[in-house]
């Protein structure tokens, strides 16, 4: 029984250093493995055993990319105004070995290097840029940490300044130069407002004016084509009525006719004399009754009262036909000029 015992001890030995030295290497991580004190390997993630005794792990590793929230300190910028910066800095361990002998700390190591550059970034920078130039002053922080960290086996992948926490006293002045800023933006907006709707106005008043003068002009130019067309509408007709009176072939004595009516209706007029040519007389003399009918004959009243008119002597070189035919166109001449009179 003895040497079982012995046996079955040693064997639970063995499988108790084996199980004890079995390592599982989590994703996203990495062990750093020492051999006697000394550097051997880097374990990646997985299934790995470890040789008793001998070997150790020395440091675990997180291979993620990690924030590291470094609390606000005191800058001061070229125009001497103590600020306080509160930077973001996003970093991940791309070579476990020199992260682990690199740098005694290497958290520590990059704050600290990461509040003296601020500072020496800062104090090249007034206020004003400090305030508006952001992300000048991240790219230029990234890029020195990147490099001053590429020993510890550190890469810098993004540096933000969180927050900038000016003093009281510069707070409140920037709060009024900035309530004055806003006043005199208001003031100018104002007044271009203003000036935008004197101008509409203006120019509304001017289309306005613009398009009352035009149409008026069309007014004119309408009413003056439609007097022309009228005026050439009359004398169209007009014409059309000589041109078929001569298609008509009218008498002569139609024509005297017509000579007579004209003459009457000129005179019912205001006019108190009337000189009338002799042909008229002659046309009197040949239609005889007609004139009569037309008013201008022997039915007109004559004043007895009136003396006699002398009549003219008959010329002797004038036929008896001629002279009598004269005498009756002098005395129908006369009854005209009487009934007028009277009229």
């Amino acid at each position: 029984m003895g040497p079982l015992i012995t046996l079955i001890i040693v064997l639970i030995l063995v499988a108790w250093l084996l199980i004890a030295n079995i390592r599982v290497v989590p994703q996203g991580q990495a062990y750093v493995i020492e051999n006697l004190g000394r550097f051997k390997c880097v374990w990646d993630a997985g299934l790995h055993l470890k040789v008793p005794f001998f070997e150790r792990v020395a440091k675990k590793v997180s291979l993620k990319e990690q924030v590291l929230d470094f609390p606000p300190q005191p800058v001061i910028t070229k125009d001497n105004v103590t600020v306080n910066l509160d930077s973001v800095v996003f970093c991940k361990v791309f070579d476990p070995r020199l992260y682990t002998y690199g740098v005694e700390s290497p958290i520590a190591g990059l704050q600290n290097l990461s509040a003296t550059t601020l500072r020496n970034i800062v104090g090249e920078l007034e206020l004003d840029q400090l305030l508006t130039s952001r992300d000048a002053i991240n790219q230029k922080l990234q890029a020195i940490l990147d490099q001053a960290t590429d020993p510890w086996g550190i890469k810098v992948t993004r540096v933000e300044l969180k927050n900038i926490q000016p003093p009281r006293e510069i707070e409140e002045v920037m709060t009024k130069q900035m309530r004055a800023e806003r006043e005199r933006r208001q003031t100018v907006l104002e007044a271009q407002a203003h000036q935008e709707a004197v101008v509409s106005r203006a120019e509304g008043d001017k289309k306005a004016k613009i398009l009352s003068a035009e149409a008026e002009r069309d007014a004119q130019i309408a009413l003056a084509q439609g007097r022309a067309r009228s005026i050439e509408l009359v004398y169209q007709a007009e014409a059309e009525g000589i041109k078929r009176l001569n298609e008509a072939a009218i008498s002569e004595n139609v024509l005297k006719l017509k000579g007579i009516e004209a003459l009457k209706d000129v005179s019912d007029g205001r006019a108190t004399k009337i000189y009338m040519p002799s042909e008229i007389a002659s046309v009197v003399t040949s239609l005889g009754i007609v004139g009569e009918a037309l008013g201008v004959g022997d039915a007109t009243k004559v004043d007895t009262s009136a003396k006699p008119k002398a009549v003219p002597k008959a010329d002797p070189c004038i036929s008896d036909e001629t002279s009598r035919g004269g005498r009756e166109a002098a005395m129908a001449t006369m009854r005209i000029q009487d009934d007028l009179t009277n009229r």
